[in-house]
């Protein structure tokens, strides 16, 4: 038996609305991304959504349009994908690592506040995993010190802190649709916000800085082009994801259901195996699910441990992924600890060690199968294998 980590949920649906855009000619931006934007905003409850090429370019135009530049500083998690740092590198700024907790795998919010300058303009929460961060404390951080807040909840979708969706804490909220996430357009990302200042500068700023989008200017006709009155990008969604989106949010609340119902039957199944922590929150968070992460604690208290002990751990950790991996089941670790690779390691001058508990979760995290469609065989499958690896350690 082969079992992926992930597998996008299409049906008929899909098969019939990808095809509407090629018959009609019209396969960038228009009626699907607007319909698609417009489901997304009413579901996470927000103003304004904003189909782009993917949460990559949905940061960073947040970004751009927070006006961050050379000689800033953004504080972001250093337990997160890679794109959260590129990002912040790329509109010449200095991202300022904070570690994580080990429990909820975001950012330790006790950290936060003995990073912040002269300098520092935005703080990144990232909701990873399909779990929010502290944002209530986030948010009263940032209004203390003046500082914007940036949502990369790209993980995130229904992802909610008590009644408030992920993505809506912020000034801005950015989320993906790769196929590794709920829900799946291909590629692509989303950008929210309830701000009406920051909405007309994004619509521009994704679309090369027109003033008008090419839909509007086909629907009111004529042959000028319009204004553009910023040096914007071509961040465009086309008519095609956008049809696929809107399937997928149509069916966005059976995805979720399935995958919660399955992340449930792990807590149970997996609650017996000392060595290996399930991902664990308070009841006002609801979580997203997008992965089902655990912590390969080699039945250990990793919070106190040192580099050299995590080092061994790991060892043990990646035998046990082989292992899986030998049986048709796919893993991955959860993500990577950004201040350990190349780039940021060299340009910084970062040691493991710096954020320790961001390094413990980048060597211990496993991500478990997890999609909507898993059969019970397929369940039980992985489940059987998670016991008998463990057992012939």
């Amino acid at each position: 038996m082969n079992i992926p980590i992930s597998k996008p949920y299409f049906d008929e649906c899909e098969d019939e609305n990808i095809l509407k855009p090629l018959h009609s000619g019209w396969v960038v931006q228009g009626k699907f991304v607007q319909e698609f934007q417009t489901l997304f905003a009413s579901h996470v409850e927000v103003k304004y959504a904003h189909a782009t090429t993917s949460c990559t370019t949905a940061l960073h135009l947040a970004l751009v349009a927070l006006d961050i530049g050379a000689d800033d500083e953004v504080i972001i998690p250093s337990f997160t994908y890679i794109a959260t740092a590129n990002v912040v590198e790329h509109v010449g700024a200095k991202p300022l690592f904070c570690d994580i907790e080990l429990d909820s795998f975001n950012m330790d919010v006790s950290k936060i506040e003995t990073l912040i300058t002269k300098k520092t303009k935005v703080i990144i929460a990232v909701n990873l995993f399909g779990l929010c961060a502290n944002l209530e404390e986030i948010i009263k951080l940032a209004k203390k010190y003046n500082l914007k807040v940036i949502e990369d909840s790209a993980c995130g979708f229904d992802a909610w802190l008590g009644q408030k969706h992920s993505g809506t804490f912020g000034d801005i909220g950015c989320f993906s649709f790769h196929p590794r996430k709920s829900l799946c357009t291909g590629e692509g990302g989303m950008l929210i916000t309830n701000d009406d200042e920051l909405n007309s500068k994004i619509a521009q700023l994704k679309d090369h800085g027109a003033s008008k989008s090419d839909m509007l200017r086909h629907k009111e006709g004529g042959s000028l082009l319009p204004e553009f009155n910023f040096a914007g990008f071509n961040y465009r969604m086309t008519d095609m994801q956008g049809a696929l989106g809107v399937c997928q949010m149509k069916k966005a609340s059976e995805i979720m259901c399935k995958k919660r119902i399955l992340a449930k039957r792990y807590d149970e199944a997996l609650k017996e195996l000392n060595f290996l922590q399930v991902p664990t929150f308070s009841v006002e968070y609801v979580h997203g699910y997008q992965s089902y992460v655990c912590l390969f604690t080699d039945s250990q208290d990793v919070r106190n441990l040192t580099k050299e002990k995590i080092d061994i751990i790991n060892i043990k950790r990646n035998i046990f992924m082989k292992k899986l991996e030998s049986c048709g089941i796919a893993t991955r670790q959860g993500t990577h600890a950004v201040h350990t690779l190349g780039f940021y390691k060299e340009k910084y001058d970062l040691k493991s060690e710096d954020f320790l508990m961001s390094y413990a979760a980048d060597r211990l995290t496993i991500a478990l199968p997890l999609y909507p469609q898993m059969s019970d065989e397929e369940f039980d499958y992985v489940v059987s294998q998670l016991k008998s690896c463990s057992n012939s350690e």
